[in-house]
């Protein structure tokens, strides 16, 4: 097997779909399948069962898995440690943030790096899915969360209190809660994932129960032009709070963990010139913001 053929395998292997791996790979979809088919005829086994909701690995498939993942891991090295030392102000950058980060910092940061070096072009994915830097599936990551892996380079960028706000219009309409009421007749909106844990959510603290939940979203983004919207008094973080103009409901008191925010790398990129460029730009940005 080459790594032409263990890059395919692993986009089958991760999407399930001949489509979705043929984008990845940047292959059309009868191709792929050509080359699945042609790699289980070298090996003479057979790699995936076909199941009507996608390709799954059959027990040969798990042997082979470990193996393409090997040559994965020395492949994306062998390119970063290249990139490393690659001192040119040109070419291509992967940034992969939240959509909210996005607006608010990484795209002045974009603004002001295109103005001094013009020849760096960023691509920049916004999703609350984390995209591996190990894998090379981006340069630079801005995360609400610190990374543990060791190859990892981490920079907090932001530690921001966690309140509880509405919009005027709101609380003309409907009051300023009472603290001990579990938000009786209060409409509220909700980041989804505090709904998903094992956990009663709370709003800074205050239980919830007695509250109405008007809805829930993925993105911080949407939760904030929710509140804005007036349909809802929810939790944002006191930076943001302030920027959109909402007020703060029982500004004593916020939510036990504070929103973090982080600047990640690979360690084998942090010193190549555009990356450390971008790094420094968004670096920038956000010490104008405190």
């Amino acid at each position: 097997m080459n790594w032409d053929d263990a890059r395919v395998f692993l986009a089958v292997q991760r999407e399930r779909t001949l489509r979705k791996a043929a984008k990845v790979v940047g292959l059309d979809q009868a191709t792929v399948g050509r080359r699945i088919a042609a790699l289980e005829h070298a090996l003479n086994a057979t790699l995936f069962f076909r199941a009507s909701d996608g390709y799954a690995l059959t027990p040969a498939g798990e042997s082979v898995l470990k193996a393409a993942e090997k040559m994965e891991q020395s492949a994306h090295e062998l390119a970063r440690q290249a990139q490393g030392v690659d001192n040119r102000l040109a070419g291509e950058v992967r940034v992969t943030t939240t959509d909210s980060l996005a607006l608010a910092f990484v795209i002045p940061a974009i603004a002001s790096l295109h103005a001094e070096h013009p020849d760096v072009r960023v691509q920049l994915s916004t999703s609350t899915q984390m995209l591996s830097l190990a894998r090379r599936e981006s340069d630079i990551a801005i995360r609400t969360q610190k990374p543990e892996s060791p190859d990892l380079v981490a920079r907090r960028l932001a530690r921001w209190r966690v309140g509880l706000y509405a919009t005027e219009h709101y609380l003309r309409r409907h009051g300023e809660p009472e603290r001990g009421t579990g938000l009786s007749g209060h409409d509220l909106v909700l980041y989804q994932p505090f709904l998903s844990g094992n956990s009663r959510p709370t709003l800074v603290g205050e239980p919830i129960h007695a509250g109405r939940i008007v809805a829930s979203v993925h993105s911080s983004l949407m939760l904030r032009a929710m509140i804005r919207a007036d349909i809802g008094i929810g939790e944002v973080p006191v930076h943001m709070g302030e920027r959109d103009g909402l007020v703060r409901i029982w500004p004593e008191l916020s939510r036990g963990s504070a929103y973090e925010v982080w600047l990640v790398t690979h360690q084998d990129l942090r010193h190549t010139a555009r990356v450390r460029a971008m790094i420094d730009a968004i670096v920038a940005r956000f010490e104008t913001e405190d």
